[in-house]
């Protein structure tokens, strides 16, 4: 950093969970910060709507409670868990289940101009929208900021720590030279929506050979669908036109969810392709860089743990940073904290990814071994190990792997 009378600001790329919660945690401890968004706005369609109590902990931690903070949200009332057409799980949602912080669908729009509302209250705090990050700027062998293009035209930003947190195509992950080890299963995601009108306020999840169904009530109103399917069977399903590939789709429901997809297949919202991919850098930081969120890992959407890590992310960074750059500390010691950050978080992740790693191998494929032992899973479930087992990966799930406390 530079004098403290005039200090370089931590520059964060990507106003996403895991950028904008350390936005607020730094701004509102008085740190100097720039946050950059390369869109206008954040009123677009995003996959990470889930947030567990892992993570409702984290936006307790930062003054935010998604219902009285009036952001748009659901929580189902039941979930059901449907394999090879037999119900293997149906549980109440509720607090008995889940205790004080059941699980909660988020308007993640929402929730981020929230986020960013609240850092904007400080004085220290800069947000850059439709600002595009085109390069890092090095001086001698440590990164010293970005360059960026915006409303203000071609600018240089210097920074004490340029923080990479824009996403699963982030340019600081590439800029900055990081490689990523992909993981998981290959598969893909269709994501659409369609009218809510006499569907119950319950999400249900049906698996089957090569197909994995999920429906939910989301934050605005709609039924979210998200159709998982292994990665290049989508095009030739499309090629045949949207009412053949939502009988597909429905061919794997229940009656009920079968006959509301069939009656509002002309009602959807453009159904879209998500690749889905699972990844993990080895190595967050570098001189002057660090990555946190999706552009140091890429999560499954199986679980919902986008959202939930990458918010703690936020926490364990600014555990490590806030004291640093609040002592005035210099290049070597602001890396050192970030150098800190992926010991604390890898263990997590790279547990969280073997677990969601899990079920597509038993859901997707469609060999017959494969499909003896999904219709013999309501047998096994009954088992005590068997249920032991699903508890434990299911506590992880929810509550995380490890501790995440904020201590700043």
């Amino acid at each position: 950093m530079s004098d403290g009378s005039n200090p370089v600001p931590l520059v964060i790329v990507g106003a996403g969970p895991a950028g904008a919660a350390l936005a607020l945690l730094l701004a509102s401890r008085g740190i100097p910060t720039t946050l950059i968004e390369r869109q206008h706005d954040f009123a677009r369609e995003f996959r990470g709507e889930l947030i567990m109590p892992s993570g409702l902990s984290v936006l307790n931690a930062l003054g935010v409670d998604v219902e009285k903070d009036g952001i748009p949200h659901s929580r189902p009332k039941e979930i059901e868990v449907f394999v090879e057409r037999k119900r293997l799980v149906h549980v109440d949602a509720g607090a008995a289940m889940f205790g004080e912080r059941p699980p909660l669908f988020v308007s993640q729009p929402a929730l981020l101009e929230h986020l960013v509302a609240l850092a904007a209250r400080h004085a220290c705090f800069r947000f850059l929208r439709g600002t595009g990050v085109r390069d890092l700027v090095h001086g001698g062998e440590r990164v010293a900021g970005v360059r960026v293009d915006g409303a203000e035209g071609a600018q240089l930003l210097p920074a004490a720590l340029v923080v990479g947190a824009d996403g699963r195509a982030s340019i600081v992950r590439r800029r900055g030279g990081f490689t990523a080890k992909e993981r998981g299963m290959p598969m893909d995601v269709v994501w659409t929506k369609l009218p809510r009108a006499g569907w119950g306020n319950v999400m249900r999840l049906y698996a089957e050979g090569g197909h994995l169904l999920i429906v939910y009530p989301a934050p605005d109103g709609l039924l979210q669908v998200a159709w998982v399917i292994l990665k290049g069977t989508f095009a030739e399903l499309k090629s045949r036109g949207v009412e053949d590939w939502v009988r597909e789709m429905s061919n794997h429901a229940f009656a009920d969810l079968a006959a509301h997809l069939r009656a509002n297949a002309d009602r959807m919202m453009r159904p879209f392709l998500l690749s889905v991919i699972t990844d993990r850098v080895a190595g967050w930081a570098r001189p002057g860089v660090l990555l946190i969120g999706d552009a140091a890992h890429t999560m499954s959407p199986v679980g919902g743990q986008g959202i939930n890590v990458a918010l703690r992310d936020a926490v364990v960074a600014a555990n490590h940073l806030v004291p640093v750059l609040r002592a005035g500390g210099d290049a070597a010691e602001i890396d050192a904290a970030a150098a800190r950050i992926e010991p604390e978080r890898g263990p997590e992740i790279d547990r969280i990814q073997e677990l969601a790693a899990r079920p597509p191998r038993v859901v997707l494929p469609r060999a017959p071994i494969a499909r003896m032992l999904r219709t013999a899973l309501p047998l096994l479930v009954r088992l005590p190990f068997v249920r032991a087992q699903m508890a434990h990966t299911n506590k992880l799930f929810l509550y995380g792997v490890t501790d995440v406390t904020l201590r700043v």
